[in-house]
């Protein structure tokens, strides 16, 4: 594999980092800012929002700059992002850097997949494609724990000093090691946005919302769930967010095994079983043996669906790669506000801590139903073809 890869795995850590910590971070962003956990729960709000915003009107913007130069550009703007993040001591200017950091997030992403593609040959694509996204996944395992720790010791900025700093390394390896490519076309937008008129991208597009938004209902309150009910402390929530992230991480290698096997029954079959994980944890979180053993299996099968997710996206939309990839990664930000907010509304209305996870239950349920509908849907039009 090309050295390349690893420029792009290392952005893709960073990005992942910035993005999710805040989790792991929240009570403490809370009470320095003196804002409720509701109210800091909506800095994730933000940052998805600028995200699903941000990734159609960056990948417009650039559609004629070079992939590189498009690369460059989005890695600048997530430093400035973070330093921003760094310089913060109002919630209202933080949440405007959170949403400057998230503009480049989408677009990198999808634009990034494309170029790790092209950078190997056409029978190791996926394998190049999968080696990035190893650093999102890293993110989760390495990233978020440490920063936690970090914050937690030395006070949340430092935490995104540590990733702005990051940030300045990948850009330095972009620069370094993406080739130029003279000869590549520019982005045929038109075509592309005309291959947008599938019912059935659509509808996979709202499959992953409400992927997103039932683990993000969870996820962004699980410090002061873990806290405030099970009893961990501070320190032992980063040790949480680490089984968590090994949890995601054999989940995203079991899931692209299923999703290869049959994507429309596994994708199905592990939105049943987040629902029913996000529920039982609602039980299991005042007991923290099973509280930790419950997250762990949560986090498997949330990030099962994540290959599943990108396949049957990508499935219904091959004629514009691009702008597909960059909207799944905006409707998975989309849910990420949407579960966020749930989450927050449901404490905000005195439901309690202990509620959030029958929330994101429910999310996962509609996600479930919206499952069903698209392969049925899928299944009865491939008959008429065969007939």
């Amino acid at each position: 594999m090309p050295v390349a890869l690893l420029a792009l795995a290392l952005s893709a850590f960073a990005i992942g980092t910035t993005e999710f910590v805040i989790m792991g971070l929240l009570p403490n962003v809370a009470g320095d800012l003196n804002v409720s956990i509701p109210s800091a729960g909506w800095l994730i709000s933000g940052y998805a929002l600028g995200v699903a915003i941000g990734a159609p009107i960056m990948a417009v913007l650039t559609a004629k700059l070079p992939r590189k130069k498009t690369l460059l550009l989005l890695m600048s703007i997530f430093i400035i992002g973070n330093v921003m993040c760094a310089l913060s001591y109002s919630y209202g200017f933080l949440m405007l850097s959170r949403v400057i950091t998230a503009l480049c997030h989408g677009a990198f992403f999808g634009i990034g997949a494309v170029v790790a593609a092209s950078l190997v040959a056409p029978n190791r694509r996926a394998s190049a494609v999968a080696l990035m996204f190893t650093g999102l996944t890293l993110a989760n395992v390495l990233g978020v724990p440490l920063g936690t720790a970090l914050g937690q010791a030395f006070g949340w900025r430092s935490t995104f000093w540590v990733v702005a700093v990051i940030g300045v390394a990948s850009l330095f390896a972009l620069y370094k090691k993406l080739p130029d490519k003279k000869e590549e076309e520019p982005t045929d937008l038109r075509k592309e946005i005309r291959a947008l008129g599938s019912l059935g991208l659509w509808l996979s597009l709202s499959i992953t919302i409400f992927f997103a938004a039932a683990m993000f209902a969870l996820f962004t309150y699980i410090a002061p769930i873990l806290t405030q009910i099970t009893g961990v402390s501070e320190h032992g929530v980063s040790w949480t967010l680490l089984l968590i992230g090994l949890g995601l991480t054999i989940g995203n290698v079991l899931g692209g095994r299923l999703a290869d096997w049959r994507l429309g029954i596994s994708l199905t079959m592990t939105f049943l079983m987040i629902a029913i994980f996000s529920v039982l944890f609602s039980y299991t979180s005042v007991h923290l043996v099973a509280a930790e053993i419950t997250l762990f299996i949560w986090a498997m099968v949330n990030f099962a669906a994540v290959p599943a997710l990108q396949v049957n996206v990508v499935a219904y939309g091959k004629n514009a790669p691009n702008l597909v990839s960059t909207l799944n990664i905006a409707a998975f930000n989309v849910g990420n506000a949407l579960g966020a907010w749930v989450g927050g509304a449901v404490i905000e209305r005195g439901m309690g801590l202990s509620t959030v996870p029958l929330a994101a239950g429910g999310l996962g349920a509609i996600g479930f139903v919206l499952c069903v509908i698209t392969f049925r849907r899928a299944a009865k039009k491939a008959e008429k073809a065969v007939a």
